[in-house]
């Protein structure tokens, strides 16, 4: 019942993971993400895009080389046109969530900034999903100084619902200082079986980034965002837990490294012993932030 192993690093592991995931991990160690179903998988190739299903959800890979398009923004089109199409070919056409990675992301000046870029990209394949109807995302700078550009997905037969943070304006309300159009994407998913997929979440209240340079404060904002989203969950959703716990996976991005030691007891010392944390070295998409966490909450969740 394997719907995708995420190995991360370089090599790859010697499970050879189907998805291989050049960020490196900073705490030691080999483990893979396991996403599981409870039926049948079947595996398959669509041009570029490989992927693995069973009646319920699939889960996509698609990798771009930057240089085949001429610049970034078309490439992350191209990206995004090919899965959409995909998708609606598919039985489970219902975007979940969604990772996305490449180097340089805050590389370039104002509108020319790579993140800024991608963001364009996107939202030029994305402009006729209603917002009710945004997967949740993560968009991560890779450090291997790659040309390429690589996508993941959930997708399902039944549609999730988009979850926002009532302590942040919505992504695709974010204002013009933060580049010529707004991101895409919802601040979680709730999926039919009730499952919470947390987007890439860090110290942001409103639009705006917190507590520069320090990585307690930008951590224990983070923390209080991801729990605004839980709480928020499960009053629309009581199978949702309200709190993190055992059925809690979260993935942390740093910056630096050398950040590990403490962001890795800062955490143990505050959240719950069953709730896992994997540690990952990627850039983040804003420069003042040192930190980005996302998860996957509730019921079904899986090593």
């Amino acid at each position: 019942g394997v719907l995708a192993v995420v190995g991360f690093g370089d090599p790859p592991s010697p499970t050879d993971p189907a998805i291989h995931n050049p960020l490196q991990r900073v705490d030691g160690g080999d483990l893979v993400e396991v996403w599981r179903g409870d039926a049948p998988i079947e595996c398959g190739q669509d041009g570029d895009i490989r992927y693995a299903c069973n009646d319920d959800y699939l889960f996509g890979v698609l990798t771009v080389d930057e240089r085949v398009h001429g610049d970034f923004r078309t490439a992350v089109e191209a990206a995004y046109r090919q899965l959409l199409a995909f998708q609606q070919r598919s039985q489970l056409p219902h975007l979940l969530r969604l990772w996305n990675y490449f180097a340089d992301i805050t590389d370039g000046e104002g509108d020319r900034q790579r993140y800024r870029q991608f963001c364009v990209g996107r939202v030029q394949a994305l402009a006729a999903f209603p917002a009710r109807s945004l997967p949740a995302a993560t968009a991560i700078g890779r450090l291997d100084r790659s040309d390429t550009l690589m996508l993941y997905w959930l997708s399902a037969r039944q549609p999730g619902i988009g979850i926002e943070n009532p302590r942040q304006l919505s992504a695709s309300r974010y204002p013009r200082q933060y580049g010529p159009v707004a991101p895409r994407f919802s601040r979680a998913t709730l999926t039919a079986a009730g499952q919470l997929l947390i987007s890439g979440t860090a110290s942001i209240v409103g639009h705006a980034s917190h507590h520069h340079g320090q990585v307690s404060a930008q951590l224990s904002e983070t923390l209080t965002n991801i729990r605004a989203l839980l709480a928020e969950a499960h009053r629309q959703d009581p199978r949702v837990p309200a709190e993190l716990g055992g059925s809690s996976l979260l993935k942390v991005y740093l910056r630096h490294r050398a950040d590990l030691p403490m962001v890795s007891d800062w955490l143990a010392a505050r959240l719950p012993a069953d709730c896992r944390c994997l540690f990952l070295h990627g850039e983040i998409c804003r420069d003042d932030l040192l930190i980005e966490i996302e998860g996957v909450h509730g019921h079904g969740s899986a090593p």
